[in-house]
């Protein structure tokens, strides 16, 4: 920290610091809110805030497999509830009325871990090399944010939560270097599920002009509502005054109700249809049309997404000791699943919105590192966007490639991104050499 850069916007003076080829400003308050209560917007203040810590992420329990493939580590966060913060990243050399497109990260796991400042999610190769601003938004998860139950709790909180973010962006943005008129939203997994869904919103295309789906678990979002009740009951254990990480582990005892509603069940916290800020479940399709013209949407997957998780399932493990045929039994199941979850739904969600009048690209992303057993699994898009060296060099996901044949995929894929992000349209079609193809539909 050589210097402290100061920016001040509506909601009072910001003091950030500054980092290389780029500023910062971190853990930002975003809204507020008491526990199982709506947010609202973080009341403004008038002597500087220094933003120089890293927002907290929302309380979970470990997910040590994800820690072994991504090289994360439990706890690198506090835990707080108080978790609607955000962070800014920013290229250093941003002339005084220059004005760059905005992309707004919302991060994934499951809706049960993960926060928007951890190590894996530094947007700083984005930023520095295509002169854009990143705002990591971190929500709450879990039983905290994800879950109604009969006797009134609501659902959707970190989805209400995220909408307080963007508002935010939108009021704030232009005191530090962005434009509220190109903002991007983008997000990952559970983030890009929540992307989708706030754009069921009638408020979304105020908010945010173009959105990045990526690897978001569409098929398996409809029809949770009798998962969804009996993890309700089971979560009504739950108080306002439990200690949270009581919170966090009840939060696991409500997952397992969830087992016996199949493939649902690989993701049981999520967005509820029939919860504000959500019309019910029969009328998603026509929001989404409603809002389909003034968003552009770029959405898509890995083409391996299930091997994550394959070295987690028995079933995988037997099937691939089977002599010869067990690769190929495997490699079958994987596409079938990664079809069911993610593919279909995907390409579905493009030709509706584009039948709706709006303009929607489909990609898929093939890169895997040389050899690796997870092969182009889900997440490996996290290292081509996210690319830092000392952060991923430990990932089991990357071994077998070098870094620099990681960061080599990962620039163009950067560029990609930043390109869509900035409104300079893709074409009918392209790519990333090898890694990555996409079509407009």
């Amino acid at each position: 920290m050589t210097s402290e850069p100061s920016f001040n916007p509506p909601c009072g003076p910001v003091t950030g610091w500054r980092d290389g080829a780029v500023l910062r400003a971190t853990g930002i308050p975003y809204a507020t809110a008491g526990r199982f209560r709506p947010p609202v917007a973080a009341a403004d203040w008038t002597g500087a805030l220094a933003a120089t810590s890293l927002s907290p992420a929302c309380p979970q329990g470990p997910v040590p497999f994800l820690d072994d493939i991504l090289g994360t580590r439990y706890g690198e966060l506090p835990g707080s509830e108080a978790c609607q913060n955000l962070s800014i990243t920013v290229p250093a050399d941003l002339s005084d009325d220059e004005r760059v497109p905005v992309m707004v990260w919302l991060h994934g796991g499951s809706y049960t871990s993960g926060s928007g400042d951890l190590a894996i999610f530094d947007p700083k190769a984005l930023v520095a090399e295509n002169r854009v601003i990143v705002v990591s938004v971190t929500y709450r998860l879990g039983l905290f944010g994800y879950l109604a139950t009969g006797t009134g709790r609501p659902a959707n909180l970190g989805l209400l939560d995220q909408l307080e973010a963007f508002r935010w962006v939108q009021r704030n943005i232009g005191a530090f270097g962005g434009d509220p008129g190109r903002v991007t939203a983008f997000g990952q997994s559970a983030g890009g599920d929540a992307v989708a869904h706030l754009m069921a919103t009638p408020e979304a295309p105020t908010l945010f002009q173009r959105a990045i789906i990526q690897s978001a678990p569409l098929g398996i979002a409809r029809g949770r509502a009798k998962m969804n009740a009996a993890m309700g009951v089971a979560a009504e254990a739950v108080t306002e005054d439990t200690p949270a990480m009581d919170v966090v582990a009840i939060e696991d005892h409500v997952s397992q109700v969830a087992r016996k509603y199949g493939l649902m069940a690989a993701m049981p916290f999520g967005t509820q249809y029939g919860h504000a800020p959500l019309p019910p479940e029969y009328g998603i399709e026509a929001a989404w049309n409603t809002t389909a013209p003034n968003i552009e949407v770029l959405i898509g997957h890995t083409s391996e997404e299930t091997r994550l998780f394959l070295p987690s399932s028995p079933l995988a493990r037997r099937l691939a000791k089977i002599p010869v045929l067990g690769n190929a039994v495997v490699n079958g199941i994987s596409w079938v699943v990664t079809e069911a979850v993610y593919g279909r739904s995907a390409r579905r969600f493009a030709r509706r919105h584009a039948r709706a009048g709006g303009k929607a690209y489909n990609y898929v992303l093939s890169w895997a590192a040389p050899g690796n057993y997870y092969g182009a699994a889900h997440t490996v898009d996290l290292p081509l966007l996210f690319g830092n060296q000392r952060t991923w060099e430990g990932a089991g996901l990357l071994e077998g490639a070098t870094w620099n044949e990681i960061d080599a995929v990962g620039r163009s894929v950067r560029g990609l991104w930043a390109a869509f992000a900035r409104g300079d349209g893709l074409g009918a079609a392209g790519g990333v050499d090898d890694a990555l193809e996409y079509c407009l539909v």
